[in-house]
């Protein structure tokens, strides 16, 4: 470990509340004696000053962070500053420090910050390591080269060949059909059938007979034999989307197939053999709906073999832009328009905007974007009209409304909503109904954290059992509560988190 501080006197103090840990402890107290160090490589961790007589503290953290540096990549920093400022611990996390500390701070605070920030660093390096083995841009339909994505491309990879059932969950528009396509394709029943079923678009009493079929006089309607879902997939793959809407009847019947991989058509006294493959996803959390009643246990258990979770679109960073690309280039040549790209600002704006609708809305903006004007490039302000009445923000929230504790509401996330404010039916049932949007509930509830802890953010983290990373983008988008700093880039912040 190295320990990066001018001043003797608190040198000699930190020395002395790490001398507990598992790590040696080097001493550098200027920014050359640093680099040095920093040369030789060899350390889990970095504690850094911002302040030092030769040199600024954030320089060196850019360097330790510059890919060119192997030997100090692996190492966690965590930052140390007697401003006191929330914009400079903000600035420091975005040159890739994993944690700060603000002067004077506890021994038990250094020592329970650093080795949280090992662990998340490590956690880190892994991902990291899994994208420069993989380093895919796009995979089976997928776009996108992020950390986050390349975990995903190897879970399917992995889970591909298997017999066992796969559970995807994900909000709406973040790829789930995408995602059960790319693991039929990969598995050994890609030249199988895959046969897909919405279970929240079919009315209950019909989807019985969409999942196991009828035969010819079943009920009103049914004036011939049809092969259901199931049936049709045999030998490939049954994708069962949102398949926590489905009837609790319905669910034992659909346990008692998976047991037996035998199916009885409604009306029908023959009983059916099929050999398929279970891929089933929901914009839910499954386990909540078990927990409701909502969805049954066994059958929960019996499905949710291999888990894979699709990340938001606002937590895959530059792959926003990525598949704004993809979709513009592909808009572009449907519609017969001469679009080649995006200026600056409008790739600095998608990365912003927080998606609510994942890629399914970015794809709608794209295509109004391109229909309605005209190239070579995608401006900041072809980009504000569509996503104002695509809804892409969140309502503002009612102005009579305050948090319990008396603090001021956030200032409403970037880019309004379809239903602005209290107007529209969404506004009236919310008012009826006297609810309100679930990212005010969140920030209030971080605000009475952080105001519990004075501000320290790890602590208010542990308290509310979150990461620190989810606080600190929040206090980007809506300022710090506690010091009172406005949020990074004006008041309104950017719906990023």
């Amino acid at each position: 470990m190295l320990l990066v501080e001018d001043t003797p006197s608190m040198a000699r103090v930190y020395m002395d509340y790490l001398s507990d840990l598992p790590w040696p402890v080097d001493l550098a107290e200027s920014g050359a004696e640093a680099r040095r160090l920093l040369a030789r490589g060899g350390h889990v961790a970095v504690i850094l000053d911002l302040r030092l007589p030769d040199a600024s503290g954030l320089d060196i953290l850019r360097e330790i962070r510059a890919e060119t540096h192997a030997e100090t990549q692996d190492a966690a920093v965590v930052v140390v500053t007697s401003q006191g400022s929330m914009q400079v611990a903000v600035e420091a996390m975005r040159e890739g420090a994993d944690d700060f500390l603000t002067k004077p701070f506890a021994p038990d605070r250094l020592r329970v910050t650093l080795k949280n920030a090992v662990e998340r660093h490590a956690m880190a390096g892994t991902l990291r390591r899994i994208k420069k083995e993989i380093g895919r841009e796009t995979f089976h339909g997928f776009i996108g080269s992020s950390l986050a994505m390349q975990a995903v491309y190897r879970t399917i990879e992995a889970a591909a060949p298997s017999r066992a059932s796969v559970f995807i969950t994900g909000e709406s528009g973040t790829g789930k059909e995408v995602c059960a396509e790319a693991l039929h394709r990969a598995s050994a029943r890609a030249k199988g059938p895959c046969v897909a079923i919405n279970c929240a678009a079919i009315p209950h009493e019909l989807i019985e007979s969409e999942v196991f079929g009828h035969v010819k006089g079943a009920f009103t309607g049914a004036t011939a034999d049809r092969k259901g879902a199931a049936a049709r997939a045999d030998g490939g793959t049954l994708f069962l989307d949102e398949v926590c809407e489905m009837d609790l009847g319905l669910q034992v019947k659909l346990l008692r197939f998976i047991q037996t991989g035998k199916l009885l058509p409604v009306g029908g006294t023959k009983v059916q053999e099929v050999d398929v493959r279970f891929i089933c996803a929901t914009n839910r959390d499954p386990w909540s709906e078990v927990q409701a009643g909502r969805f049954r246990e066994d059958l929960y258990f019996r499905l949710h073999v291999i888990p894979i979770h699709l990340p938001p679109l606002r937590e895959r960073g530059a792959d926003v832009v990525e598949i704004a690309r993809a979709f513009l280039e592909r808009f572009a040549a449907e519609e017969g328009r001469d679009f080649e790209g995006f200026t600056p600002e409008a790739e600095a704006l998608l990365t912003r905007l927080s998606w609510p609708g994942n890629v399914r809305q970015l794809q709608n903006v794209l295509r109004n974007v391109v229909v309605l004007n005209e190239g070579p490039l995608v401006t900041e302000s072809m980009l504000e009209g569509p996503v104002r009445t695509l809804g892409q923000g969140r309502p503002a929230p009612p102005p009579a409304e305050a948090p319990a504790d008396g603090a001021a509401p956030p200032p409403a996330p970037e880019g309004g909503g379809a239903d602005q404010g209290d107007a529209g039916p969404m506004g009236a049932l919310r008012q009826q109904h006297d609810l309100r949007p679930m990212w005010q509930v969140e920030w209030e509830h971080m605000t009475r954290a952080l105001k519990a802890c004075q501000g320290n953010v790890p602590r208010a983290a542990a308290l509310l059992e979150i990461s620190p990373s989810t606080i600190y983008r929040r206090i980007r988008q809506f300022g710090d509560p506690v010091a009172g700093t406005p949020p990074v880039g004006g008041a309104g912040g950017s719906a990023t988190g």
